[in-house]
């Protein structure tokens, strides 16, 4: 059976590995391949030899005859094998104590690594915002050297205040110029006022004289037209009587 597992490489890139079985496969293989002691495929394995060792000298042991030389040979011949199959069995401790310390090494490098990964990034954030205090700091020395600057082009206090006190100055006689204007304009309303209420009485003079002047013209007329007729009435009463 065919397993497909993933494998990260060096650069961190995730890329796919193919196998011949499965990661549960290899476990069931590897661990039958340490308690038979079986590395390859070929020949007969260890722990079967050795089986077949104690297998002959027990059936020797159970025969009932005189064969106590070979069942020593036998005997012999089972420890024998028997060392020869604990030598690999001591070299596979050695070597899995060996993994062990490798492995208890490995997390101990793992949590160090892991630890420093932790405080490479406290110190990056550390460093961010020491770089944002930084960007602050110096755009505030930008503006303050722009300040600087402007203030460097301008002239200098005394001037300045010189300059002040003669626009305080024109401010004072400007004011008093408007004070002055105000109580002038006030005036002339009052004299135009003045001037309007004596028009308004010679123009009401004016129209009482005309209207005296008419009338006397009309009681004038009247009077010469009356006069004119006693005239012409006199006449014909001085014909009549001659």
């Amino acid at each position: 059976m065919l397993g497909k597992v993933r494998k990260v490489s060096a650069r961190g890139e995730t890329v796919a590995a193919n196998y011949a079985f499965g990661p549960s496969e290899d476990d069931v293989i590897i661990k039958h391949r340490l308690l038979t002691r079986t590395t390859t495929t070929r020949g007969e394995p260890p722990l079967k030899k050795l089986q077949k060792k104690f297998t002959s000298f027990v059936s020797e042991v159970d025969k009932e005859e005189d064969n106590y030389n070979d069942c020593e040979k036998l005997a012999r011949a089972f420890l024998q094998e028997l060392t020869t199959f604990e030598i690999p069995l001591l070299k596979s401790k050695a070597i899995v104590e060996a993994n062990v310390r490798e492995k208890d090494n490995f997390n101990e490098l793992k949590d160090e690594m892991n630890r420093q990964i932790l405080q490479a990034q406290v110190d990056i954030e550390d460093l961010k915002k020491q770089l944002e205090e930084s960007k602050v700091d110096r755009r505030h020395k930008e503006e303050c050297e722009a300040i600087r600057k402007l203030i460097a082009l301008q002239p200098p206090r005394s001037e300045t205040m010189k300059v002040i006190t003669e626009l305080e100055k024109e401010i004072a006689a400007l004011d008093a110029e408007n004070t002055a204007g105000s109580r002038l304009l006030e005036l002339r309303k009052k004299q135009f006022s003045l001037l309007l209420h004596v028009v308004d009485e010679l123009q009401n003079t004016i129209e009482e004289e005309q209207k005296s002047l008419v009338e006397e013209m009309r009681i004038a007329t009247e009077e010469l037209k009356n006069g004119m007729d006693d005239a012409s009435g006199g006449s014909e009463a001085m014909a009549v009587d001659q």
